[in-house]
């Protein structure tokens, strides 16, 4: 059973997005969603992972990534791409 969700432009949904992560008691500096991806009925986000200068996770990291599980938690319930 889908759920109703509203049709929303990747550009918009990325707008909102930001205007999530900034509000957020977790936020840290440089923290951005960049894309955005439908996968069935869940919406995926991108953006900088905060990787050391080998390539492997730093602290922020976990953060960047809970950030962007909360995204698709909350706007997936709301919204589906209209692409």
């Amino acid at each position: 059973m889908l759920n109703q969700t509203s049709p929303i432009s990747r550009q918009a949904l990325l707008t909102e997005a930001n205007d999530i992560i900034r509000n957020h008691e977790d936020f840290l500096h440089g923290m951005e969603a960049t894309d955005v991806e439908q996968k069935g009925d869940v919406l995926v986000f991108r953006g900088e992972f905060f990787l050391d200068d080998d390539g492997l996770p730093t602290p922020k990291t976990t953060a960047v990534f809970n950030m962007f599980k909360h995204l698709a938690h909350v706007l997936s319930n709301k919204y589906h791409l209209q692409d």
